[in-house]
């Protein structure tokens, strides 16, 4: 054996360990050198085993069960600081899959380093795993650069330029503008499967969302912010945008059917007013952006009635007439 090989023993060793071993399925030392054999070609007796193990355990810190203390062979336990739970790791696995803006060929690379993550009895619990996601992931292969790029501009304090895409009426994927966005940017937020960048637009002051999956070609400029905005801006920004709308913030009530109750706490959190209206319904105050609000109480037109301000209870009401107009 050559100084690389028994360098490598270790290393060896513990990707076995982490690959095939769990408090439920345990090797002995000779299973384990079988198995380095088998994965490395390299070939090594049951002591070397042990004495690396013990190496492992006792002078690198990692959490090896023996034999001595569970009557049955070596096995390796997670890391709670450093390891994915099982759960955490299939909540990543969703995640990816089940996110509009990733490429499905990015996303099923993502996935694939995941389960890299774990040994293969957990991976058993996957291998009957589909997606089951309408067909609207983007096109767009730049997302993970963008999210790298805009990351770095924001740490910088550099503005950025980036060529903004939308869909055409015949699906295809377009550069939808005469010419490019200079924006500075401020922070990054998902919502609803999607990645949006919160910025400023060149000679605007008001903070506007951008898609992440529809900007393309971005160039991250030496020109440095110049409109400064405290983290509790951006945070209020952020939480009071409803659909990722970049409206005037206004003091709303509505009136709500008792079914809304839960989803407007996931929708809208938990720093609104909740008002018992009758047996059926709840009064819903909040400040919030206008628009959104709309777009929001439209969808759930059924089971929401917009009491104040008058002026967006009246612009609801004519968009119900007009709608109306449509249908008779």
């Amino acid at each position: 054996m050559d100084l690389y090989e028994k360098n490598g023993n270790c290393i060896y060793i513990l990707n076995v360990l982490k690959k095939y071993t769990d408090s439920e399925h345990t090797l002995a030392s000779t299973e384990i050198a079988e198995k380095v054999k088998e994965i490395y070609n390299v070939e090594i007796d049951p002591r070397t085993v042990r004495r690396n193990i013990n190496l492992l355990k006792y002078k690198l810190n990692y959490d090896i069960s023996t034999r001595e203390e569970n009557g049955k062979g070596y096995y390796i336990t997670r890391n709670p600081e450093t390891d994915f739970e099982i759960g955490e790791i299939r909540a990543i696995i969703d995640t990816f899959s089940y996110s509009n803006y990733i490429v499905p060929s990015v996303a099923e690379n993502i996935i694939k380093k995941c389960k890299n993550l774990q040994n293969i009895y957990e991976n058993q619990n996957l291998r009957n795993y589909r997606v089951f996601a309408k067909n609207g992931k983007t096109e767009n292969m730049e997302v993970i650069k963008n999210i790298e790029d805009i990351s770095e501009a924001i740490q910088k304090l550099n503005k950025i330029e980036f060529e903004y895409w939308k869909y055409k009426i015949d699906k295809k994927f377009e550069f939808a503008l005469s010419k490019t966005y200079k924006v500075t940017p401020y922070a990054m937020v998902y919502s609803e499967q999607e990645f949006y960048l919160i910025g400023i637009k060149e000679g605007k002051d008001n903070f506007q969302f951008f898609r992440l999956d529809r900007i393309k070609n971005i160039k991250q400029l030496a020109e440095k912010r110049e409109i400064g905005k405290t983290e509790s801006e951006i945070e209020n920004f952020a939480n009071s945008s409803i659909e990722m709308f970049a409206g005037k913030i206004e003091k709303i009530e509505a009136i709500c059917d008792n079914p809304l109750l839960n989803p407007v706490i996931d929708k809208f959190g938990k720093n609104i007013t909740i008002i018992k209206n009758d047996e059926n319904t709840f009064k819903l105050i909040l400040d919030t952006d206008r628009n959104g609000f709309l777009y929001w109480a439209l969808k759930n037109i059924r089971e929401v009635e917009i009491i104040q301000p008058i002026s967006l209870r009246n612009e609801i009401k004519e968009i119900i007439k007009m709608a109306n107009q449509k249908y008779e």
